[in-house]
């Protein structure tokens, strides 16, 4: 309420109250000595959708000359009974400037109490509020000054403070106040600390003050300090006492305009207000469990935010001289009731406005009388229809929370997974959560699930067999199975590479690298998606380079080994590699950098995957997967800003100087296509002409064949091979970022070239080489067919069952003596039914279940090598 009205309006139980003063009349020339206050009961009639008066009453005091005005009033609990009362601050000025207070309490009887009252020096003027009590607050010279009906004594509390926000009850805390005071350091606090705290930045700080305990109530609670320079009314909507800690929900109005939510001292939602200079905040709950945000404004304007999946100005009205909640309707739940401003000459309550945003909607100056029933019809509607809606959003609700549920469950399983290869790699015993510990984190995460969550692994001392025959095959790698771990960054790309030994690398099928975050960086997922590489540059003129970004055929159904959770789709191109074994032997993985970036300091591990070969004894190769560290790599946002792990590629005489790791980064980064020119008329020197002069390209010092473009714009950066046939026909591979480079280079080349030349697309190398990769890949294949047939033969002693019982010979007398006599026809006889059931036996042998999958395995990969090669000569 204003300070300073002769009316007010307070809801009370769905009736409106009407408080007024008037003075009383007598007779002429007589002298005026009496004030009556006047309270009108008003009620919402439903037939009539309009306030009638349903009581009234008078409470009279002497005026003598002296002003009396209403302060304020509100409905606060009498501490006798325990039951909320209507109660009214009164004012009344003497002459000799002291102030007079009066509290008075409004029965059902219409029956005015004067509760207590006091008398002050000065006038109250800022943060006046009514409490449990009844009781008064009010703030004056930076201090705060309560008197109740218990004491009846003006009390001042130990606090200085310049703003009152809110006053009210918190569970165990009693009656509390909620203000704003200037920042004070502590004695226990450190310096250092409280210099970077937001309450030295701000100069001011919340605080709690509980009158029955006496005791200050920490700020941060509620709200930020740093909000404490804005924040101008606050509402606290639900506050409750969990796990021995104070958990507060409020919104706050601010000096910016804004309405804000905060859940637990922190901010959870914001809503621009649509007019200036908010002063004061309330809410209900409507029929539907809606909780609505009520906004009074200086200027005599309101606004409704709801609370969705944000917050929401949902209605605003303008001109309106009181906000009122309450069920006014009879409803069971909430309503706003809106009073605009009216003229001198009206009735109070002539213009208004009933609302809970839904389906009730009641406003005066509307005839309801002609059309009742079709209003409470599509009422009646619209009620139905938002029940549907809201049962579906509820329904829609409850599986996104399921889905959460869900996925947060396989992020944990995930993240355990990848800890437990991380200490299996590192030879360390990897201890599994229990369930109840799971449980426990989820809790914290805000998972919650009624059955809840059962560990995926047993829970025993010993580990499993396969994961102790895995760390002990590991054991047996060379202690110098790698020469050189390198790490480079070129453009948004991280590259690392691993050079393995040559002893090493022959014994080997397939390679590949695992970057995986460092344990202590447990905020991310820990493994890094990255794409392998393995480039073999041979100083001698000679290279072979295999991307893994070249276009695959389609996949095909194949089966793979149950054991090996890996994908197939790249191991060809990891055994194409293996083809030339001289060389350098490097494998690259390339991973995104921006990401890593974002933590300013990120420490991995790089995990190496080999398929290790060794021949048995009867020459048929078995290999087993290991997975070995090679080393941490560190990355600092400093050191890439001053260029440490970038590419150099200076200019030496006639060559380019970068170092081996450089040249395998660029191409690494690189898409390589290759391009066949074939000329009629004319040679093909133009084109090693244009790559030294318009390209500006120099060879690299430890690779000759391939070049380096140094031509400033798109083209800088691009990798050249130039193989030359014969004069008229040779092979252009470039090595380049992107399409787009791709296409300048080849606009260039075309405006050198004779028009006879024809230029043709290869999809990878010339045909001459990938129909001796096919011929090589076919033997394999052959090979693997046979050896398959005969391991199955050898292995299958055990398994199979057919043949003669063992003790029992079949006689192999001439068949022309046996059919001479009828026991020898017996004896054929026998003997041809052995005969028959062998042969049955052996048409429906069985195999064990793990030869045929190391069978089926090792065919299909060699049908998948030679399917490849025959996709690319097509």
């Amino acid at each position: 309420m204003l300070l300073g009205e002769q009316e007010q309006f307070l809801s009370y139980n769905g009736e409106v109250l009407i408080f007024q003063l008037s003075k009383t009349k007598h007779a002429e020339g007589a002298a005026d000595k009496t004030m009556n206050l006047c309270v009108r009961r008003m009620a919402f009639n439903r037939d009539t959708k309009l306030f009638v008066q349903k009581s009234s009453g008078v409470f009279s005091m002497r005026a003598s000359h002296l002003k009396i005005e209403i302060i304020c009033c509100s409905c606060t609990t009498d501490s006798r009974t325990g039951i909320i009362l209507p109660c009214i601050l009164m004012k009344k000025k003497k002459r000799n400037n002291t102030v007079k207070y009066t509290l008075l309490l409004l029965h059902s009887s219409n029956q005015f109490e004067q509760s207590f009252h006091f008398k002050l020096d000065y006038e109250l003027k800022e943060d006046i509020m009514l409490f449990t009590g009844p009781s008064v607050l009010w703030r004056h010279a930076n201090k705060l000054f309560y008197i109740s009906s218990d004491t009846c004594t003006v009390l001042s509390a130990p606090v200085q403070l310049s703003s009152v926000v809110w006053a009210g009850e918190i569970e165990d805390e009693g009656t509390v106040v909620l203000g704003i005071r200037t920042a004070c350091l502590p004695e226990n606090e450190d310096e250092d600390e409280f210099s970077t705290s937001d309450r030295a930045i701000w100069g001011s700080e919340f605080f709690g003050y509980a009158f029955e305990t006496q005791k200050m109530l920490t700020g941060t609670c509620f709200m930020p300090h740093a909000y404490s320079r804005v924040v101008s009314s606050v509402c606290i909507c639900k506050s409750e006492i969990l796990k021995k800690q104070l958990r507060i929900s409020l919104v706050a109005i601010t000096h910016k305009n804004q309405l804000i939510w905060f859940q637990d001292g922190l901010p959870k939602g914001v809503c621009e207000l649509p007019y200036e200079k908010p002063c004061s905040v309330k809410t209900a709950i409507t029929s539907s469990n809606n909780l609505l945000f009520i906004v009074s404004f200086a200027s005599g304007n309101v606004c409704v935010v709801q609370r969705r999946d944000s917050l929401q100005v949902a209605s605003r009205w303008q001109k309106v001289k009181s906000v009122l909640v309450d069920d006014f309707i009879g409803s069971g739940s909430e309503q706003l009731l809106l009073l605009f401003k009216y003229d001198s000459n009206t009735d109070l309550l002539s213009t208004f406005k009933i609302t809970d945003l839904g389906e009730v909607n009641y406003a005066s100056g509307i005839n309801y009388k002609h059309d009742v029933p079709a209003a409470e019809g599509l009422q009646e509607n619209g009620l139905l229809t938002v029940q549907a809606l809201e049962t579906r959003l509820q329904a829609g609700c409850t599986s996104v929370q399921q889905l959460q549920q869900h996925l947060g469950l396989k992020k944990r399983v995930i993240l355990e997974s990848c800890r437990a290869l991380i200490d299996l790699v590192e030879e360390r015993t990897h201890v599994l959560p229990t369930a109840k510990e799971l449980h426990l984190i989820y809790l914290n995460k805000t998972f919650f699930c009624k059955e809840g969550l059962v560990s995926l692994w047993d829970d025993v001392e010993n580990p499993a067999p396969s994961l102790s025959k895995e760390t002990s095959f590991a054991s047996k790698v060379p202690e110098h199975f790698m020469e050189k771990l390198w790490q480079r960054v070129v453009g948004d790309n991280l590259i690392v590479g691993v050079k393995l030994t040559d002893s090493f690398y022959s014994s080997l099928s397939d390679v590949s690298l695992s970057l995986v975050v460092d344990r202590d960086f447990s905020m991310i997922s820990p493994i890094i998606e990255c794409r392998n590489k393995i480039i073999k540059l041979n100083k001698a003129f000679s290279a072979l380079a295999v991307s893994s970004s070249q276009i695959e055929p389609p996949p095909k159904k194949r089966k793979l080994d149950l054991d090996n959770k890996k994908d197939l789709k790249n191991e060809f191109p990891k055994r194409c590699s293996g083809v030339q074994l001289d060389g350098e032997k490097t494998v690259i993985a390339v991973t995104s950098l921006a990401p890593l970036l974002a933590f300013h300091r990120v420490c991995c591990i790089v995990l190496l995957h080999v398929k290790k070969q060794k021949r048995r004894h009867d020459s048929l190769q078995e290999s087993k997967k290991i997975t070995v560290v090679c080393g941490k790599i560190l990355l600092h946002l400093e050191d890439i800003s001053n260029g440490k792990y970038s590419v150099k590629m200076l200019r030496d005489n006639s060559y380019c100087t970068g170092s081996m790791e450089d040249i395998l980064a660029v191409l690494a980064v690189s898409v390589r296509f290759s391009f066949q020119i074939v000329s009629s008329d004319c040679t093909l020197t133009p084109v090693n002409s244009w790559l030294l002069g318009a390209m500006e390209c120099t060879p690299f010092k430890e690779c000759h064949d391939k070049i380096f473009c140094h031509k400033s714009g798109n083209a800088y950066g691009t990798v050249f091979k130039w193989t030359l046939k014969n004069p008229f026909e040779g092979v252009l591979t470039l090595f380049c970022r992107n399409l787009t480079v791709l296409f300048q280079c080849l606009h260039s080349l075309t405006r050198v070239l004779p028009p006879s030349c024809d230029v043709k697309l290869l999809r990878s190398g010339s045909k001459g080489v990938l129909a001796e990769q096919l011929s090589l890949a076919l033997e394999k294949e052959m090979l693997t067919l046979r050896s398959s047939f005969f391991s199955k033969e050898s292995k299958a002693e055990d398994s199979l069952t057919w043949g003669n019982e063992p003790g029992k010979k079949t006689s192999d007398a001439p068949v022309a003596s046996l059919l001479d006599s009828e026991e020898g026809v017996q004896q054929f006889r026998k003997k041809l039914q052995n005969e028959r059931e062998e042969s049955m036996r052996s048409m429906n042998q069985t195999m064990n279940g793990a030869l045929y999958q190391e069978i089926a395995l090792k065919i299909a990969e060699a049908q998948l090598s030679s399917d490849m090669i025959v996709w690319r000569l097509s």
